[in-house]
């Protein structure tokens, strides 16, 4: 029998039953943190602030960042008895794994295994697999620590990405302290909070809020920045409603920043990983975008790119400022709040404005709102409607690199338009020393919405362009497409970047962690945007089951095998003589450079867990997709 993660895929009454037995103190638990600190200046409009004694300035980027330096050493720290308490449970015969992690930190060692998260894009389908995933990576949730489960991976990883949809997800649990997923959908049956209440779409607001109200909110927040004299875009709008969802059901924590988690207890401890958002730039004028387009990342402390093109980052929380030629003035103004939360998750998702751009089909949306978007549009231009426009903190900088050294604004879009779905390129940087990466990919690139392996292999063709030498950092060799089908790797998890004999690899090991109906047909329409509740349920618990194997269902060994993925560099490094049960799971689950590139037939996979639930994925009663520009999803296979 499969050992249901009960508390995600109860339905709603169920779970308000459920949760009448708990004492106080637990339900305290089940109720998300505290949120982030609404710190900027004036809500959504950016403001003066009094400058630091260290007056912020753009910073090379020839390495990382002395803030990301200082922090790394005290997660290494907190990862340590996670990661053994989680090795020591997937028990890994044939070495004492509590032992080997001692030998690894101790004086001579050569240092605890780095792991590294990566959520995809892919709408609310993206968000609710990859939460499906982090609740099974996370010992906070209900059963996840034992037998058959992984919950502690969360808690050893040291960086968590996202990107589009994922970024959503990434966003939302850092700004409530990062919560747990567990305690947000427990809470939102019947507790204080009501984030992640899908069921009430971007069109129609908080059930508790008076839906002008809402619009007037959504209307004002956008029009105090653009009377401000900042560049506004339809991305302000999308990510303003958004927030609704996400940060603060009340009135969308206008003044919650990005940069404000950098206070946050549990992230200022290092008691969560490095949350990384990722966007690209497209250059005004460009309607394609390139193949080596610059990759921008988000992280508490600043935004900008390791890419050449930049090769610079600008502190987040005064971005706004005037930064000519990299410094502020002596008598120049600190400007903070352009990185709102929700504007930064919505810079990611960008894609999303073609929703937003509906909103005239909703009845009952007042002129002035229409009215507001319809002049945004104008002004930016049609072929501009999806992207998000950020002050230039980089003007002036470094114009023998620097493509952006003589514009004033930078255009960001979604991170996903370059096909690079899975937020992996931060996470393949030589400095951040990551030794193993879990991939999960909730991309709908079939025309069945299932993934296909497309992240991979763009990111993987970026890598092979883009590499200079045999010592750099290369992301593993991937097959194509059409053999991710043909082979079932599209289906189950696959190792990529094993140790075949050919000397240590010289990247991190990619788990790939695709979404599949191992429960549940999650197979929804990117662009939907409405889910009951147990919609919801069902596919959180639908990547819960994906990210376990059914809680060790479909292979009893998967734990192991997780934890055989972790140590694999390690073992490289030191030599060791690799454990029978982790030889086996390499076997298993390492992609062996077998192809087939066929043209498959379409892909419609079967449930993998027989006597679960089984479903219909009807859309009715959604706001959806086929409301929308459908063909860009196709286009952009997100």
């Amino acid at each position: 029998m499969i050992r249901s993660y009960h508390a995600l895929l109860g339905v709603s009454a169920y779970l308000l039953i459920l949760a009448s037995y708990f004492p106080p103190d637990v339900q305290a638990y089940l109720i998300p943190e505290e949120r982030a600190a609404a710190v900027a200046p004036d809500g959504y409009t950016p403001a003066r602030v009094d400058c630091p004694a260290n007056r912020p300035k753009i910073r090379p980027a020839t390495g990382l960042s002395i803030n990301e330096t200082d922090w790394l050493p005290q997660r290494t720290n907190n990862t340590v008895s996670a990661m053994k308490d989680l090795l020591s449970r997937v028990n890994i015969s044939g070495i004492d794994t509590g032992r080997y992690i001692d030998n690894l930190t101790s004086g001579g060692g050569t240092g605890l295994p780095r792991v590294a998260i990566a959520i995809s894009g892919g709408g609310y389908r993206a968000l609710m697999n990859g939460a499906g995933a982090l609740a099974a990576f996370d010992n906070r949730s209900t059963n996840a620590t034992e037998t058959g489960h992984l919950g502690g991976l969360l808690q050893s990883a040291t960086y968590l990405s996202g990107l589009s949809g994922g970024s959503w997800l990434v966003g939302s649990l850092y700004v409530q302290n990062f919560t747990s997923v567990e305690s947000i959908v427990l809470s939102t049956s019947g507790f204080l909070s009501t984030l992640w209440q899908f069921d009430e779409s971007i069109f129609d607001g908080p059930s508790d809020l008076n839906v002008i109200k809402y619009y007037r909110q959504l209307f004002d927040a956008v029009d105090g920045k653009k009377k401000a004299g900042f560049n506004t875009s339809i991305t302000d709008y999308w990510g303003r409603a958004l927030s609704y969802q996400l940060v603060d059901p009340s009135d969308g924590g206008p003044a919650v920043t990005f940069s404000s988690i950098a206070n946050d207890t549990d992230f200022k401890t290092a008691q969560a990983p490095m949350p990384l958002i990722v966007a690209i730039e497209r250059t005004s004028g460009q309607v394609q975008i390139a193949a080596n387009s610059t990759i921008f990342e988000f992280n508490p402390w600043e935004m900008g790119s390791y890419d050449t093109g930049l090769e610079a980052f600008a502190p987040l929380q005064f971005v706004g400022s005037n930064f000519t030629n990299g410094t502020i003035a002596k008598n120049g103004e600190c400007i903070a709040g352009v990185d709102n939360a929700g504007f930064v998750m919505g810079t990611s998702s960008s894609l999303f404005n073609q929703a937003l751009l509906q909103i005239g089909q909703v009845e009952g949306v007042p002129d002035f709102l229409l009215g507001a978007i319809n002049d945004t549009l104008t002004d930016i231009g049609n072929d501009n409607k999806d992207i998000a426009s950020w002050p230039n903190p980089f003007f002036g900088y470094n114009s023998s690199v620097n493509l952006n050294a003589n514009t004033t604004y930078l255009t960001l879009v979604d991170g996903g338009e370059d096909l690079q779905n899975i937020p992996l390129h931060p996470l393949i940087l030589p400095e951040r020393k990551v030794d193993v990466i879990f991939a999960v990919d909730g991309s709908a690139d079939t025309a069945t919405l299932w993934p296909n392996g497309t992240a991979m292999v763009a990111t993987f063709n970026r890598s092979e362009a883009t590499t200079s030498s045999a010592d750099d950092n290369r992301f593993p060799d991937v097959p194509d497409q059409n053999t991710f089908v043909n082979l079932g790797l599209n289906n189950r998890p696959t190792f990529f970047g094993c140790n075949n004999g050919s000397g240590t690899p010289s990247g991190p090991l990619i788990v790939y962690l695709p979404n599949a109906p191992l429960s549940f047909h999650s197979n929804v329409s990117t662009f939907d945007l409405k889910y009951s509740d147990e919609e919801r349920n069902q596919i959180i618990q639908n990547g819960y089951n994906m990210a376990t194997r059914g809680n060790g269902t479909v292979d009893a060994n998967w734990p192991a095998c997780v934890g055989c993925a972790i140590l694999s560099r390690s073992f490289d490094r030191t030599r060791t003589s690799i454990p029978a049960v982790c030889r086996d799971c390499f076997t298993r689950y390492c992609w062996n450079g077998t192809t087939n590139d066929t043209l498959p037939n379409t892909y419609e996979p079967a449930q993998i867990l027989q006597g679960a639930t089984e479903q219909s994925t009807s859309s009715a009663g959604r706001v959806s997709g086929t409301l929308l520009l459908a063909g860009i999803a196709l286009l952009l296979a997100i």
